[in-house]
């Protein structure tokens, strides 16, 4: 909530809200011919279906007092969607302007009377919701005034022209520091007590009561080189505190903890026992043979995957200063994903397991994969005996109002330990996610794990900006052959990444395209995605209009996502790639689907998907309930064959350019659903298809497992849900 005075002293209560489809018809009637002069003639609904953010401002009467609309690409089409870095770079070398850290405004209206609070409130809220965004730009005419509420904000560039016709237009922006700042960081004080313990006490009164009523300047009297305590101030008051040890029970981790991903949190050492014993591997071989035998003739391989599931909330915050030099050298020690060594370089970084955050694993059946739930083949684990390379976050405590930001504590934590490479926090299952966790990885616990606790892991790497998303070329392969050599399908994903720098399409015409992250010029991400068939299908049979126009989104701006794979360090600019996928390729919209192993007695292939390290930020679209046509007796009057096809059953994931800044909260709280019933499965689809939320902690006790999970008989199949309309 934020208040606003007027000129004429009336004083408006307002806050900041995502726009919703149903202000439309307010925000046209907010539009002026001035409006139309900066910003041009607008379709609003398109504008937003195309936004990547778009901020309402509604007073406590909710009514809207202002709204904005930002893409990630400049309008005026002074420079290509896929190609506008080049241009502002030569506009001003000095700005540093990525597609990491800027946003573009489309258009701003606001009610008369507020428009200069309106426009620097709508400002604020866009640099809090976006922790990146350094700089946001806004093009005119070049013979046009910003008027007295954008002057306000933003500071002209230069000129640049368009690309189509003979016509300068005007760049102005608009720098983060001039309305919601980085924090300062610094070593904590004892003065900083009074200015912290209010925070404290607002969230908890448990340390006080434990350990009375200055443990907070003790703590901080207390530092030495293996304990620090931080701080975050503005205007000269802490509004932050930090409290980080060394001191970390390595063996209890690595027994309650997989930690194979991050190479046990160690330093790499000679003695180190990352593989199993000739012996375990002859006998899973042999088990492999007797499981093989035992499906007829299909063969069906199955291994475990590694995932990482992201995301920490309480009691951390960290940033400072940090050498970009000194953390591309960190990345090579790295380790690599499975049950493979340390990585000596970023390109075997890449190596390091990308699969998505829920414990599932993929099968091959028939040269295709499905996905189902994981088996423990192997009791083995590895033995790391190197020194810990990781420190602890103890105590971690900020202002609500500065929590967007709490990410700037991590390079000044990392600085006071120059020798370790992780930062770690455990927190209770029941701890509200919060910001600073989100950059976080959550480490997949084992089956026999006694602590109470998440575990969250964040690598110092994690804090370079530089990373850079483009178009695959023939030099990325071996880049790539390193980032998904530990993956099952990372056959099918270099097949496709060869197809498309050999024709950029399918042999059947379908167009293809290959992403790829880059870090310091080495590879930790890649995507496939290809042009989006069965757009009829997909509408008739999911509800994928909750979440887009579809007479908006025209048929070669969907796109179907085949294989994302992204180094788990890098995991929280997921939805970075996600967007910049779908800005490189022109496309609006990406579907993912999952099939199941089986549905009614029949195997279900998934046609060489990878499963994906994205599917987090990903949303489930809900299966409309299906009419079962008479086609026979219809005849002419059926429906099309792109709609009342029988394809493969699957579960449909999505995202679309105005979901690709919207925050997605985790919800760790244990929830336990017994029976696979209609009501078990309806419950538990209530809590799935929650758009907002992900639930990463539930589990389904059932005597036969999930529906369409096993071969049942028809005896035993009445026990379970079965209805038609039923896609898992």
């Amino acid at each position: 909530m934020s208040i606003l005075t007027s000129p004429r002293g009336k004083v408006e209560v307002v806050h900041c809200r995502r726009t919703e489809s149903q202000d439309i018809y307010c925000i046209k009637n907010l539009i002026r011919k001035f409006t139309q002069k900066l910003f041009g003639s607008l379709n609003i609904i398109y504008l937003l279906e195309k936004a990547n953010l778009a901020i309402t401002l509604c007073n406590d009467k909710e009514e809207i007092m202002a709204h904005a609309t930002f893409l990630d690409y400049p309008n005026w089409n002074v420079a290509k969607q896929d190609d506008w870095v080049s241009v502002f770079l030569e506009l001003d070398s000095e700005i540093p302007c990525t597609p990491l850290n800027t946003l573009f405004m489309h258009i701003f209206v606001a009610v008369d009377e507020y428009s200069v609070g309106c426009c620097k409130e709508i400002i604020r809220n866009v640099f809090k919701a976006v922790p990146e965004l350094h700089f946001i730009f806004l093009i005119v005419p070049s013979y046009m005034s910003l008027g007295s509420t954008l002057i306000t904000v933003f500071d002209q560039v230069g000129n640049i022209p368009n690309l189509t016709y003979d016509e300068d237009f005007a760049v102005y922006i608009c720098h983060r520091h001039s309305h919601y700042p980085q924090l300062h960081i610094r070593k904590a004080r004892v003065e900083d007590h009074d200015d912290l313990m209010p925070i404290f006490m607002y969230h908890n009164t448990i340390l006080k009561e434990t350990y009375g009523e200055y443990f907070l300047a003790e703590l901080i009297e207390a530092q030495d080189e293996e304990n620090h305590a931080v701080v975050c101030e503005v205007e000269g008051i802490a509004v932050g505190f930090m409290s980080i040890c060394s001191r970390v029970n390595m063996k209890l981790l690595h027994e309650c903890f997989d930690l194979g991903l991050f190479h046990g949190l160690c330093i790499p050492h000679p003695d180190d026992v990352l593989e199993p014993p000739q012996e375990l591997n002859v006998q899973e071989s042999q088990d492999a043979e007797l499981r093989n035998s035992s499906q007829d003739s299909q063969k069906t391989v199955e291994e475990p995957l590694e995932h990482v599931s992201s995301e920490a909330r309480k009691r951390e915050s960290i940033q400072g200063k940090i050498m970009e030099e000194a953390a591309i050298e960190e990345l090579s020690s790295i380790v690599q994903s499975g049950n493979t060594s340390e990585i000596e370089d970023l390109e075997n970084l890449g190596q390091e397991s990308t699969e998505d955050d829920t414990s599932y694993c993929v099968s091959n059946v028939s040269s295709a994969a499905s996905v189902s739930l994981p088996e423990e083949t192997s009791k083995f684990r590895p033995i790391y005996m190197g020194a810990s390379a990781a420190f602890c976050i103890q105590l971690f405590c900020i202002d609500e109002k500065h929590e967007a930001r709490s990410l700037d504590f991590m390079n000044f934590v990392f600085s006071l330990f120059p020798d370790k490479n992780f930062c770690i926090i455990s927190l209770p299952h029941l701890t509200p996610e919060f910001v600073l966790i989100q950059n976080f990885v959550k480490i997949v616990p084992f089956n026999n794990c006694t602590l109470e606790q998440d575990l969250y892991v964040f690598h110092r790497a994690g804090l370079l900006k530089t990373i850079n998303i483009r178009l695959a070329n023939l030099s990325d392969t071996p880049g790539v052959e390193n980032l998904v050599s530990t993956l099952m399908l990372k056959k099918s994903i270099l097949e496709d990444l060869k197809q498309y720098n050999e024709a950029r399409r399918d042999p059947d015409g379908t167009p293809l395209q290959a992403f790829v992250a880059d870090v310091a010029e080495q590879i930790v991400g890649v995507a496939v995605i290809r042009n989006e068939m069965d757009i009829e299908y997909i509408r008739s049979h999911y509800n994928i209009e909750d979440f887009i126009y579809f007479s908006h989104h025209q048929r070669e701006e969907h796109g179907h996502l085949y294989h994302f794979a992204l180094n788990p360090i890098f995991r929280h600019y997921t939805k970075f790639f996600l967007k910049e996928i779908l800005r490189l390729s022109y496309k609006s919209c990406l579907y993912y689907p999952i099939y199941p192993q089986f549905r009614e007695s029949k195997f279900q292939i998934s046609y060489a998907h990878s499963l994906t390290s994205a599917l987090h930020y990903l949303v489930p679209v809900r299966p409309r309930r299906q009419i079962v046509y008479p086609l026979e007796k219809l005849g002419i009057n059926a429906p099309s064959k792109a709609v009342s096809k029988d394809l493969l059953s699957y579960a449909l994931n999505h995202t679309n350019r105005k979901l690709t800044l919207e925050p997605k909260i985790t919800v760790n709280a244990k929830i336990v659903v017994v029976g696979a019933s209609n009501v078990g499965i309806s419950f538990l689809e209530t809590l799935v298809f929650c758009s907002h939320l992900k639930f990463s902690n539930i589990t389904l006790i059932s005597t036969h497992g999930l529906p369409g999970k096993k071969l049942l008989g028809t005896g035993q199949r009445k026990f379970l849900a079965s209805d038609v309309w039923w896609r898992c």
